[in-house]
């Protein structure tokens, strides 16, 4: 199993923007639960630390193979979510990684 950890920080000139942004950013990824092969689990938190380091936004996803990652890269929903989104995100962090059986 791949583990894609995406992290952000929001744009927003007011507290009420950037939470209108984080919205959007959880709503459109969580629109993609069913519609990518491969993709084994998603969820998407936003920050309540408020810590000044810390990202606005994680997205969470697990997947069945390298394979299945790099197709959801992809994928057309995922690329419409991705371009609906540009200029929302101004940061971005990104680990991927591969859980073997009996390390998890």
């Amino acid at each position: 199993m791949i583990r894609h950890i995406v992290m952000w920080d929001v744009s927003g000139d007011t507290t009420k923007e950037k939470q209108r942004n984080m919205d959007r950013i959880q709503s459109g990824f969580h629109g993609l639960r069913g519609c990518i092969p491969g993709l084994l689990h998603l969820e998407v938190g936003v920050d309540l630390s408020k810590i000044d380091y810390a990202c606005d936004v994680v997205l969470y996803s697990e997947f069945e193979s390298w394979e299945a990652l790099a197709a959801y890269a992809l994928h057309p929903e995922h690329l419409r979510v991705r371009d609906e989104l540009a200029g929302v995100r101004i940061a971005r962090h990104q680990v991927d990684y591969e859980v073997r059986a009996g390390s998890a």
